[in-house]
């Protein structure tokens, strides 16, 4: 089948100039009973989009009307037959030649017709059907493609409409400056020659093998974090951040565009690289459109990211470890133990003195390495800038960083407190109250006492351990994007924003190898 998809869009796409995207996504929409909109001004091929795709099916028909607010059901869907209201007593219309009878039709400037057109388009694009007179028809309708150079007007009760249009794409003039000159040169036919279209019984047979594509749990989990991510939406541009709204019925039929996509590419379940496709469905407004590729570059990788900060949190752990050591013997060999007896924690934190006979173990920490590279006030060693923050995997933990600018710090979407600090020989100063820290017998070590360890604390690796989980993380990943630059129906902006997300991805594992071997090897 991918075979055949490949050639039936490459003779589609024969002679058009920079529409690929909006053939093969209407192919498609097509193949999957969905609709589509193209969004853009006069003259950028929109019909053509339209009269090609009708070569897809054996002997299909198609329909093709320019709407305006002075058109009228008659135009669309048919004349009133006057033998049958006068002969029968009935009403009903003549649909031969309109919509009703299409395989593919083409509606321009969709926002124009009026409520009656309107409101008919909405059964004849969810449920394929068309009330003529008293007779349901089913219509043959295989794909409507909408158009329009602007956005339905709110307020006009568009919305179940626009609804409607499951995959909605902005058509661009042509970029390319030697494309544009290839275009006005051409005189080839405008009809493709194409060997591989659908017949009648092929369509049928497909639309029954889309219902048996399993929808496994990864992919479902995948959508469920898009949805989550569409209710807090950060618009480039715009201060106030969105949220994108997409219904039930929106969803179920993505996941329809979904097992789809997966059966054209040969196989009998969905893949998160079909996930790719729903970009064009999920906004609203054109400036979305780069937040929400975001989002779903974020869910494809979720996984892999959360491997990766599982391995950073304990590579990040076994740095400060090591940090500490060498601070530790830096100031024994300046004959500096004025430290020596603090208690450690996990191995890199002292343990602030709060003075309280409930506590059982500290609840606010400073690095170790960060204490002791601290100078003690004097008139020439003025206060120092730090942050005090919640840690996020540990909400009863508090954490003093010794930070001039907060920017570098390796925790993100935390509330950061900004504090002056500076130290004596026994104590810390956090806003110029002294706070002692815990002391015990020289060369104490303690571990992070148990009530402040995170619940879902995952399982520590060995630092050989990590060094392979780490390249094997990098192999998936990349396995991955190549399923994804695969794709036969991924735009190609959605391709770059995929392989940036990709490429800032690898050199995230890069800067954690090269921790791991400078743990490991010392390199």
């Amino acid at each position: 089948m991918k075979n055949r998809i490949q050639q039936l869009l490459k003779s589609l796409n024969e002679g058009v100039y920079e529409k690929e995207t909006e053939i093969s996504l209407a192919l498609l929409a097509a193949l999957s009973g969905q609709s589509i909109l193209l969004l853009g001004p006069p003259g950028v091929a929109k019909s053509m989009v339209a009269r090609r795709l009708k070569h897809a099916f054996a002997g299909a028909r198609s329909f093709e009307y320019l709407m305006s607010r002075f058109s009228t059901p008659d135009e669309i869907f048919g004349p009133v037959s006057i033998r049958s209201l006068k002969d029968d007593d009935r009403y009903e219309r003549r649909t031969e030649g309109y919509l009703p009878s299409a395989d593919v039709a083409f509606l321009d400037e969709i926002w124009k017709a009026g409520p009656a057109i309107q409101n008919t388009l909405l059964t004849v694009v969810n449920e394929k059907t068309y009330l003529n007179g008293t007779t349901v028809m089913h219509l043959p309708l295989k794909l409507l493609i909408g158009a329009s150079n602007e956005l339905p007007t709110e307020g006009e009760g568009l919305e179940a409409l626009w609804d409607r249009f499951i995959l909605r794409l902005v058509s661009h003039p042509i970029r390319s400056e030697q494309l544009f000159r290839a275009m006005l040169c051409d005189t080839t036919s405008d009809i493709p020659a194409v060997s591989e279209s659908f017949t009648a019984d092929e369509y049928a047979d497909l639309q029954k093998q889309i219902a048996t594509v399993a929808v496994p749990d990864g992919v479902l989990s995948a959508i469920s974090d898009i949805r989550r991510a569409l209710a807090d939406v950060a618009v480039p541009g715009q201060d106030v951040h969105r949220s994108i709204y997409v219904s039930d019925r929106r969803w179920h039929r993505i996941v329809h565009l979904l097992r789809t996509s997966a059966l054209l590419h040969d196989r009998q379940s969905v893949s998160l690289s079909d996930l790719q496709v729903a970009v064009h469905a999920l906004w609203n407004e054109p400036d979305e459109q780069p937040a929400v590729c975001r989002i779903v570059a974020d869910a494809l990788f979720l996984p892999y990211r959360q491997r990766l900060d599982r391995m950073s949190a304990q590579i990040g752990r076994a740095m400060q470890h090591m940090l500490v050591r060498q601070a530790a013997e830096m100031a024994h060999s300046r004959g500096d133990h004025r430290d020596d007896d603090l208690i450690l924690y996990d191995g890199c934190y002292y343990g602030i003195d709060e003075k309280s006979a409930a506590q059982q173990a500290p609840v606010t920490y400073i690095y170790a390495t960060d204490f002791r590279s601290m100078p003690t006030h004097t008139a020439n060693e003025p206060a120092i800038r730090g942050v005090m923050y919640t840690d996020p995997q540990c909400p009863r933990r508090k954490v003093i960083r010794a930070y001039s600018n907060p920017d570098m710090l390796d925790v993100q979407d935390v509330e950061l407190s900004r504090v002056n600090l500076y130290r004596d020989r026994s104590a810390l100063y956090v806003n110029g109250v002294r706070y002692p820290l815990r002391r015990g017998l020289p060369g104490t070590k303690l571990e992070m006492p148990s009530g402040l360890i995170p619940v879902d604390a995952q399982p520590a690796m060995q630092l050989e351990e990590i060094e392979g989980a780490v390249d094997t993380l990098f192999i998936e990943a990349s396995t991955l994007h190549r399923q994804l630059q695969g794709h036969l129906f991924v735009s190609s902006d959605v391709a770059q924003s995929v392989t940036a997300y990709m490429d800032s991805f690898k050199k995230q594992v890069a800067q954690l190898r090269a921790q791991v071997r400078k743990l490991l090897y010392g390199e």
